[in-house]
């Protein structure tokens, strides 16, 4: 066994403890960040301080080499930031974004293993252009 076949058995297994994969779920999670995902990462860049992890999540979410697993709680995660009912409004000067950030720490780390480089590159280059 090559450590590539390895690495992706690993990966493999790791995924499938993440979480059960319901089809329906994902789609629907995936249509909510599809459709709002870069909107809502254009009005709050400057104020969400996770929104280079978020990025790069999203960019692993999307690389085919991603578990589906991963992709279902990256996408789960991703879609409870897009939604726009929060269980603390976002717009909650120093508690809006609190919820949004517990949800998305606690699926990122157990997902950010299969965050590569690559994809955190993108995301640097993804919020240096929103910036300007």
């Amino acid at each position: 066994m090559h450590d590539g076949d390895k690495h992706a058995e690993t990966s493999e297994a790791a995924g499938q403890a993440l979480t059960p994969y319901d089809p329906e779920r994902f789609e629907r999670d995936r249509e909510e960040v599809e459709g709002g995902f870069w909107r809502k990462v254009q009005r709050v860049a400057s104020h969400v301080p996770f929104v280079e992890d978020a990025i790069a999540a999203y960019y692993c979410a999307r690389d085919r080499a991603t578990p589906i697993q991963v992709k279902a709680v990256i996408m789960g995660a991703l879609a409870y930031f897009v939604i726009p009912l929060d269980v603390i409004p976002d717009f909650l000067t120093g508690l809006g974004f609190t919820d949004d950030a517990t949800v998305f720490y606690i699926a990122y780390q157990t997902i950010s293993k299969h965050v590569t480089g690559e994809h955190r590159e993108k995301a640097r280059q993804a919020l240096s252009k929103l910036r300007g």
